[in-house]
């Protein structure tokens, strides 16, 4: 069974988006290992709480993802 397992921030994507995450990811699988796959594809999204996760050893926010970088 294909699957997908997309991690992004709370609160920052529509349902639209998500829809079009699980709708393009299952036609990429789709596209790779033929239409047998639509109907075994698992595509999960997972909102990660504010400040429960980070990069290189920093925690990122809502507020500093929301940051412009300084030129």
């Amino acid at each position: 069974m294909p699957f997908a397992n997309f991690k992004v921030p709370a609160d920052t994507l529509t349902e639209e988006q998500k829809e079009q995450i699980i709708t393009r990811t299952t036609e990429l699988y789709v596209d790779i290992y033929g239409e047998r796959a639509r109907a075994n594809t698992l595509v999960l999204v997972e909102e990660v709480t504010d400040g429960g996760w980070g990069i290189g050893g920093t925690v990122l926010t809502l507020a500093k993802l929301r940051q412009t970088p300084q030129n």
